[in-house]
């Protein structure tokens, strides 16, 4: 795993780049198998807003036959204007998924969330929200299934950093329809870091989706290392969705 992260400071305006590169590739006499996973992250922070973009691409192959063309983008803007520790937020998010059997999937909406703990070595999040799925999916029969639905998007947030050598990183989305009982999503990703030095990191993550509409699931380990380095960083956090 590669991640490279930058950060800089203009006048009140803060910004962040986080790119992440894995991969894998295994072949014997009868089998071979490999998988590549990106991931591009950019941050924003003036005053009470902060604006946050996350894409992501996936792609895998089994015996040369396709098991995951899995790309993500988001797009979501906090604004802390009201009681300390609380915001509100908008999102914008598309999906195309192959794994989930998702051919297209647009979600926008807007929520709140709370820092139950903010400190610098923990943070505890939720966040609750109103969005609209449009999605254009294939069922289990093969039947093409094109429709839209209002969700309630529920997340759970936490960080923990311990003697700033070892973090834990966590975060969970359930998304439940809300006009129809059984169709659900669920979203979950959980990491580890161990600094080695100042630059160097050793990590390695479990990321868990599902789609119950599709009977689809997808799970995914990954483990390597992150090389960072930051320019112009000063302690000011970044605001969190």
């Amino acid at each position: 795993m590669l991640c490279l992260r930058l950060s800089a400071q203009h006048t009140d305006s803060t910004y962040y780049i986080n790119y992440t590169s894995t991969g894998t590739f295994n072949k014997t006499n009868s089998n071979s198998s490999y998988l590549y996973n990106n991931m591009f992250k950019f941050s924003t922070k003036k005053k009470d807003i902060t604006l946050n973009s996350i894409n992501k691409w996936l792609y895998g192959e089994q015996n040369k036959e396709l098991t995951n063309n899995d790309f993500s983008t988001s797009l979501d803007v906090d604004l802390r204007k009201t009681f300390p520790h609380f915001y509100y937020w908008g999102l914008l998010n598309y999906n195309s998924i192959y794994s989930l059997k998702i051919n297209n999937q647009f979600q926008s909406g807007l929520g709140v969330a709370y820092n139950i703990i903010d400190k610098n070595s923990i943070t505890l999040n939720l966040s609750d929200g109103i969005l609209y799925d449009y999605s254009d999916l294939v069922l289990p029969n093969n039947l093409r299934d094109v429709y839209g639905t209002p969700r309630n998007s529920f997340r759970l947030l936490f960080k923990w950093t311990i003697k700033d050598r070892l973090s834990f990183n966590g975060n969970g989305f359930l998304q439940n329809s809300l006009q129809y009982k059984s169709d659900y999503i669920i979203k979950s990703d959980i990491s580890a870091a161990l600094k080695l030095k100042k630059w160097l990191s050793l990590t390695a993550t479990f990321s868990y989706n599902k789609m119950s509409r599709t009977q689809t699931y997808n799970l995914l380990m990954t483990y390597g290392f992150i090389i960072e380095n930051y320019f112009g960083y000063n302690n000011e956090k970044l605001g969190k969705k």
